[in-house]
């Protein structure tokens, strides 16, 4: 839908996951109490909205955990759409009072819930609380695209990013610090290096290079067995042949996912209790 208004926020907490307390905040042109968000910029992908929104509004960089139920209403006549996502605060620039946020309040859920004006933000309350608040994000993502097969002459495992192929990559670098990840693994193809690259860049990381995620070596237990073990948060980069069971076999979700998209596993020990998909 064209008409569609895009925006993205966060309910952020901190302390302790059985008693957390929600960052809400206080916006004198509505005289209304909320979660932090805000509207999309041209081009900017939903998850760095979040982050951008979350950072002006409250100072705070945060890590996003699992999404939240996105927000329809009507806004001056058109449907909007918010997407927000569970987010642990992870730092603080402090608060700043403005024109369009002039409180910031930390409260335990109940206080929260009888202080917020919308409904539908109690709503996000609710679905706060069904599920972990600390979780392990496990970020794998196809690469991006790269011209067609049939028309590359040489090694397939050398075929680099087309110009769609690196801007997916440039739009995936601005979502993956939403989640912080600490490895960064990938099929050696050329292909699916590169669209890891943006992001290695800006982060210094290294990205480690996995045969088993190659279209070549890809073996669906041993690939899923190693994957599997990562404990830390993560990025890994692979393949259409690789990754639907991949996800299938880590979640029992079958995903299918386009050229430059990542699925988002988010885990609790061995248990994935979320799998989102994005567009890059």
């Amino acid at each position: 839908m064209t008409d569609l208004l895009r925006a993205a926020g966060a309910v952020v907490w901190r302390g302790e996951e059985s008693r957390p307390e929600v960052a809400v905040i206080h916006r004198p042109d509505y005289d209304d109490w909320t979660f932090p968000k805000g509207k999309l910029k041209s081009g900017e992908h939903e998850i760095a909205a979040a982050l951008r929104e979350v950072r002006e509004e409250t100072g705070l960089t945060v890590r996003l955990g699992r999404a939240l139920p996105p927000v329809h209403y009507l806004s001056t006549g058109r449907l909007k759409r918010v997407d927000y996502w569970v987010a642990r605060a992870a730092g603080d620039d402090g608060f700043s009072p403005g024109d369009e946020v002039d409180e910031l309040r930390w409260l335990p859920v109940e206080e929260a819930r009888r202080l917020l004006t919308y409904e539908w933000d109690v709503g996000l309350l609710r679905a706060l609380r069904a599920a972990p608040l600390e979780t392990v994000p496990l970020v794998l993502v196809r690469h991006g695209s790269a011209g067609a097969r049939n028309e590359w002459q040489g090694d397939d495992a050398l075929r680099p990013l087309d110009a769609e192929g690196w801007a997916q990559a440039a739009n995936l670098a601005t979502a993956l610090p939403a989640y912080r990840p600490e490895l960064l693994i990938s099929s050696p193809s050329a292909r699916s290096v590169q669209t890891l690259e943006p992001y290695g860049a800006e982060t210094g990381a290294e990205i480690k290079l996995e045969p088993l995620l190659s279209e070549e070596s890809y073996d669906p237990q041993k690939t899923a067995a190693l994957v599997g073990e990562i404990a830390v948060p993560a990025a890994v980069c692979s393949h259409r042949k690789v990754l639907p069971g991949l996800v299938k076999a880590l979640s029992g979700n079958g995903v299918h996912l386009r050229k430059g998209a990542f699925a988002v596993l988010h885990r609790v020990g061995e248990d994935v209790v979320s799998v989102e998909r994005y567009t890059a």
